[in-house]
């Protein structure tokens, strides 16, 4: 507030601050907002399933069932998108889906941190999972594994050009993985701390026309807020298929 004017800064939520400094070898490992809500995002997928497995029943509670679909849910994802061979890195997979989605979600919480609206997260976890399969991939196909950046059948004359658009394919998957899912989560958030700001200003400026007019963007949030949570749960999903996808292309060479 400056001046008796609400002042609009969308970007403040997603700074991150230390809570507690510390280093080690001339590094910075402080533990950060973005770290706490990494872990209050670990304690609550852990949470949610040792209470839903605690008491397991013929007949489950709503805990129990929920875990359950989930469990279901990611493992037909698996299987549809990566093959029945890849159901070996399912606890990996299924762990990748939570920590996307608790992030996201987490972030709709008043006065809480998106980690998953930062690309150096993004970044990083992307970029683990596409080294770690490219990795398999060698592992389970040596060299064979190049091949699959030669496509069958295309004319000598245009392989070149072909085998270097298929490289430059496969090195950027990391980069769009993490684009997609923090570019999302940071223009979704903004809007809505936008919208937010724009209902305050109304409300609070003193005039009836106005603050009838604030009801607009108050509305405007309400339904943004259904939108963010729909967005936020399909980037979790979108972000696990595409891993599948890739593991798939690890696991099996089709030429």
């Amino acid at each position: 507030m400056s001046e008796g004017k609400l002042h609009i800064d969308p970007i403040s939520q997603f700074a991150i601050h230390p809570l507690f400094e510390f280093s080690l070898g001339g590094y910075n490992l402080a533990y950060t907002n973005s770290s706490l809500f990494m872990t209050l995002a670990v304690a609550m997928i852990a949470g949610f399933f040792l209470l839903g497995g605690k008491h397991r029943e013929l007949v489950p509670s709503r805990i129990q069932a929920a875990g359950e679909m989930a469990y279901e849910s990611i493992a037909n994802m698996v299987r549809d998108n990566a093959g029945p061979d890849a159901m070996r890195y399912f606890p990996i997979i299924f762990a990748i889906f939570f920590l996307v989605l608790f992030g996201n979600v987490l972030g709709m919480i008043p006065g809480s941190f998106t980690y998953t609206s930062h690309i150096i997260v993004t970044l990083t976890l992307a970029l683990t999972l596409f080294i770690c399969i490219t990795l398999l991939g060698f592992a389970r196909h040596g060299v064979h594994f190049l091949s699959r950046f030669v496509p069958h059948g295309v004319p000598a004359l245009i392989l070149p050009f072909i085998v270097a658009l298929e490289v430059l394919s496969y090195l950027v998957r990391p980069l769009t993985l993490a684009v997609r899912l923090f570019a999302n989560m940071l223009a979704g958030h903004m809007m809505l701390k936008v919208f937010a700001y724009f209902a305050v200003g109304l409300m609070t400026s003193g005039s009836i026309g106005l603050m009838a007019l604030g009801t607009l963007p108050v509305l405007m949030n309400v339904a943004l807020i259904g939108l963010e949570l729909f967005v936020a749960v399909l980037q979790a999903m979108i972000f696990t298929i595409l891993t599948c996808v890739y593991l798939r292309d690890a696991l099996v060479i089709e030429h």
